[in-house]
């Protein structure tokens, strides 16, 4: 079965979509987690993407990418990480030896395609949930209208009809 140009574009940006949400959505402000805080559950975050540790950090990485997508309490510093280009299946790929590469090349392809700006952060203070903007116009603010959006929505309602 031959797969179209539009499927494989797809297919790559659900792939590196899934990857940067997954990683940059391992700090939980909601729940005041952090996967990168416990060794065990990291190594299993890895182990179930099939990444390895590397000796870059993740943590100002993560940060970083945060800051990119929006969000304001995120810290941003310079980051660098090893990757080369290969040509796999006949096509030229970014590959990387270890998480923060892969994050970081599946980040870049995003851009390349010009789909980086819909990585967005949910503006509630108490979630900051990163998600990606499926709506047609780029519109989407909320990472869930039936949570944050509604009790956002709600929040403004009861302060508008007090006045």
């Amino acid at each position: 079965m031959q797969v179209s140009k539009r499927q494989a574009y797809s297919g790559v940006v659900t792939e590196d979509v899934a990857l940067v949400l997954d990683f940059l959505n391992t700090v939980d402000v909601g729940q005041g987690t952090d996967l990168l805080d416990d060794p065990v559950v990291w190594n299993a975050w890895l182990a179930e993407r099939g990444l390895v540790r590397g000796e870059v950090d993740p943590a100002p990485v993560r940060a970083t990418l945060r800051a990119a997508a929006g969000d304001p309490s995120a810290g941003v510093v310079p980051v660098h990480a090893p990757v080369s280009v290969s040509v796999v299946d006949g096509l030229p790929r970014v590959v990387a030896p270890d998480v923060v590469g892969a994050v970081l090349a599946a980040a870049s392809r995003l851009v390349v395609l010009g789909q980086w700006d819909r990585v967005k952060i949910c503006p509630a203070d108490d979630c900051r949930w990163v998600f990606y903007d499926r709506s047609r116009n780029h519109s989407r603010t909320w990472c869930s209208m039936q949570v944050c959006g509604n009790r956002e929505k709600a929040r403004g309602w009861r302060e508008r009809t007090r006045q």
